[in-house]
């Protein structure tokens, strides 16, 4: 079970990264949150060249560093328009210094809270990234840059990964604490309620 949950994490996360570039590309826009990709596109650095993992993970993070280095292109490219109250000469060296921030933030948590590890940052921006996507919902007062598919792939993607930690023989008491259960927990009702509401808001929008 713990490698059918491993799996399901690297399939359905996959997906939900390369229909997150296709949306992003197709509406002129992005699709993951801006600060919710600097965390990302950090924890995928730090454990895919600086702490990786052994085996198989150590490629996946490789591969989803470039799926981050393909969706900060649409941050780049399509990224100012998001944000009409910054002065356009702002928008990049703004968008530099959150990415400066970002990485020694994940770092100084993963030492300090999972001894170099990537559990507990990688569910804990999880859970703020969930918490972004409908706070992205809300300001964009519609579904641009976002699908019900990247929200489906999302929630299927992290609820394997809690699964998979959950049936780790080898998983690391620090990973079985309340703290983690509420990781967990809060990444799948965060993820329930992106969904619930990115469909509500579709079909307001068809019926409009």
């Amino acid at each position: 079970m713990h490698t059918a949950f491993l799996l399901g994490t690297g399939v359905f996360w996959t997906v939900a990264y390369v229909l997150l570039i296709r949306t992003g590309l197709r509406e002129r826009t992005f699709g993951m949150p801006v600060v919710a990709f600097a965390t990302n596109i950090s924890w995928e650095f730090m454990f895919a060249f600086v702490r990786p993992p052994s085996g198989v993970m150590h490629v996946v993070n490789i591969v989803w560093f470039c799926f981050d280095l393909a969706i900060g292109y649409t941050v780049v490219r399509h990224g100012r328009a998001e944000f009409p109250y910054l002065p356009r000469p702002l928008y990049l060296p703004a968008l530099a210094a959150l990415l400066v921030l970002a990485y020694p933030g994940m770092d100084f948590a993963s030492e300090q809270f999972d001894e170099g590890g990537g559990a507990i940052t990688a569910f804990g921006s999880n859970l703020a990234m969930s918490a972004m996507f409908l706070a992205m919902l809300a300001g964009r007062r519609g579904t641009r840059g976002q699908s019900t598919g990247i929200a489906l792939t999302k929630l299927l993607g992290t609820a394997c990964a809690s699964l998979a930690m959950l049936t780790d023989p080898g998983s690391a008491p620090r990973h079985d604490t309340a703290l983690m259960h509420y990781l967990y927990a809060g990444c799948l009702l965060l993820d329930l309620a992106y969904l619930a509401a990115l469909r509500t808001v579709r079909r307001a929008a068809v019926r409009t």
